[in-house]
């Protein structure tokens, strides 16, 4: 059993990622330019899951799955990867960071800022570069929630008691297993931070109980998807909670700040209390279901 601090590592398709096993670039790891400097991982070729497993004694049968963002040219992984996972898991919900597949990106570090940069500059031109990328991202998302489901027993996880959560283009691999699963790949619950969609939304029947958080001042893509999202599930009338902050932007992830953007992961965790995946503090419960 490994311990938060000695992660394990599984990858999700031992034999090959399927559809993309000629695939040659090399991951990589750099470091965004300042003034906001945080760890980027690129040119993902071989799924993974990174488990942050919480100590037994505070094990509380709930997990997760962490999905960071990165416009699907690379991976926020501290901040909105292995930051969040070891605040689940000093909570007692054991996380699992997915690195999904990515869109082949430069080698070199200032050329690649300039290729994510020119892509993020333009919505359409955006849509157009990952619809490439995001059904294999997707495929790793769905195989990610069956790894987490078919090892629950050994790790002592509920297996009705697994979620998602992403950020940006993670929570577009999180919205996309949501909308489109089987019963081993279904999240029993999801949060999608500033999500990113431009599809249209069909509500599957048996869809899970949602949070949703962004900031207004989000000019990315956070707030129209956000919107479309808790319109559709309100709609299909299943349950779905909306925390819109007045400033913050966007890819904040667990990064602290002066303003009140930085609270969501309390209002995640009464979340998680008030859908009933972890013990009811007293608010209304509704079962997952």
């Amino acid at each position: 059993m490994n311990t938060i601090d000695q992660p394990e590592v599984i990858f999700l398709w031992p034999n090959g990622a399927p559809g993309t096993e000629d695939w040659t670039q090399k991951e990589k790891e750099s470091f965004s330019p300042p003034p906001i400097i945080f760890r980027n991982v690129r040119n993902v070729t071989q799924p993974t899951l990174t488990a942050f497993l919480p100590d037994p004694s505070q094990a509380t049968g709930t997990a997760v799955v962490v999905c960071p963002g990165g416009a699907f040219h690379a991976l926020a992984f501290d901040h909105e990867g292995i930051d969040v996972a070891r605040w689940l898991s000093s909570r007692g919900v054991a996380a699992f960071v997915l690195k999904y597949r990515l869109l082949a990106t430069a080698v070199d570090d200032e050329e690649f800022e300039r290729q994510i940069q020119a892509a993020m500059s333009d919505r359409n031109k955006m849509r157009e570069i990952t619809r490439q990328i995001i059904p294999p991202a997707l495929a790793d998302g769905q195989q990610a929630m069956k790894a987490v489901r078919g090892r629950a027993a050994e790790w002592g996880i509920d297996p009705d008691r697994i979620g998602m959560m992403g950020f940006s283009a993670g929570a577009r691999v999180t919205i996309g297993v949501v909308l489109e699963h089987d019963a081993e790949s279904r999240p029993n619950f999801a949060a999608p931070i500033y999500g990113a969609l431009w599809e249209e939304i069909t509500v599957p029947a048996d869809a899970p109980p949602l949070f949703l958080a962004l900031a207004n001042d989000d000019e990315l893509v956070g707030v129209d998807s956000s919107l479309a999202l808790y319109s559709a599930w309100r709609a299909a009338g299943h349950p779905v909670e909306l925390h819109i902050y007045a400033e913050g932007g966007h890819g904040y992830g667990l990064r602290r700040t002066s303003l009140p953007v930085t609270t969501w992961p309390d209002a995640v965790a009464t979340w998680l209390h008030t859908i009933g995946v972890l013990f009811n503090t007293g608010g209304v419960s509704i079962q997952p279901r």
